[in-house]
């Protein structure tokens, strides 16, 4: 097992990452719980395959619970079910000593955190995260939120779990495409500040695939090691936090244009946007022509989505994805701020981009479909 801890003062906690961690998850709670009962909040996938072990654990642990389990996917992320989600928690009457579990991937566990974020104006959670995705980022570092019909994560806020138990073991069940999609949000961080990292993700590809325990507990140590030091640093993200949006900025307009559906998984989204960041880059003299290609090399090399092109259905033009773009949380006095890179590993936030040049990039992405 591999602890990462984020140091945050008052508000710090721990990150337990390995395979097992889930069976040990009742020992690791009870110094949380002054009264041994917890509730947990989940969807229906991830219940079907976890949620029983979880409570068999917490009943060895001689911890009382309840649970609720919500429909799967990012449409989930809405007001209804954020109302659903604290109207339950009520009548179960959470107190803010309480500890409220996400048992999930990055739906629930921003749709639960920011749920126990306003519940009695803040009540304790902690996040179990199910996907690749989640473990590397999103039960990481405090950001909770709902989606909008005017854009993603555009209502939330920061409000930091109390632990994070990251099982590897259960990233077994996930399909393909479900763990693909996280490892967009994994290679984002070699490309952001640690090109060391990204070279040991190229020569360990093979084994990530076929999610071999030993490089996948290094992949998410890694990759929450660098988090967990960004978020110390810039908790709210007034500065060097908006790298962590490397691709996002793109992703964000590809998911609110197709629908937040599963023609694109936000992972997915991530490795897309990435390539974009990097194309835009390399266009404007920052970067050498050869980095976005070896990370679209990289992609290929695990199966995932790269291009626009491949992503299933009519996009919109790319006027349409630019104003989309705006809508970003990122945007700063009406300017949309981009996560660049001067080369692997050397990612930086600037709002000074030709529109013109993002346009470009868009229509070239958009023609090759």
């Amino acid at each position: 097992m591999k602890t990462v801890h984020v140091a945050l003062g008052a508000r710090a906690y721990d990150v337990q990452i390995g395979a097992g961690v889930l069976e040990n998850a009742g020992e690791m709670l009870l110094p949380l719980l002054p009264r041994k009962r917890v509730v947990i909040v989940s969807d229906d996938t991830v219940a079907k395959a976890h949620l029983g072990a979880l409570q068999a654990v917490l009943e060895t642990s001689g911890i009382a619970w309840e649970s609720l389990t919500l429909p799967p996917g990012e449409a989930t992320k809405c007001w209804r079910e954020l109302e659903h989600v604290v109207e339950w928690l009520l009548a179960r009457k959470v107190e803010r000593r309480d500890v409220v579990v996400a048992l999930g991937g990055g739906v629930i566990g921003d749709l639960v955190g920011f749920a126990a974020a306003i519940l009695r104006r803040g009540v304790r959670f902690v996040q179990i995260p199910t996907s690749l995705l989640a473990q590397v980022d999103s039960s990481v570092g405090g950001k909770t939120g709902i989606n909008s019909p005017s854009g993603k994560n555009l209502v939330g806020a920061f409000h930091q779990p109390s632990l994070v138990l990251a099982d590897i073991a259960v990233l077994d069940t996930l399909t393909d495409r479900d763990f693909l999609a996280g490892y967009g949000e994994v290679v984002k961080y070699g490309l952001l500040g640690d090109a060391t990292f990204f070279d040991w993700l190229e020569s360990n590809a093979d084994a990530i695939r076929r999610r071999d325990r030993a490089a996948l507990t290094h992949a998410v140590g890694r990759s929450v090691e660098m988090k967990a030091e960004i978020v110390a640093r810039d908790e709210t993200e007034q500065g060097d936090r908006a790298l962590l949006n490397l691709g996002h900025t793109f992703c964000h307009a590809l998911e609110s244009a197709t629908g937040y559906s599963d023609r694109l998984l936000h992972g997915e989204g991530v490795a897309i946007g990435c390539g974009l960041a990097f194309e835009l880059s390399s266009r404007l003299g920052l970067c050498a022509q050869e980095d976005p290609s070896r990370l679209r090399a990289h992609l290929k090399q695990m199966g995932m989505k790269v291009d626009l092109a491949d992503i299933p259905g009519d996009l919109p033009s790319a006027e349409a994805l630019y104003a989309l773009m705006g809508q970003d949380k990122k945007v700063l006095d009406g300017a949309i701020r981009f996560i660049l890179a001067r080369g692997i590993g050397q990612a930086f936030v600037t709002a000074d981009v030709p529109r013109e040049t993002v346009l470009a990039v868009l229509e070239d992405g958009l023609r090759r479909r």
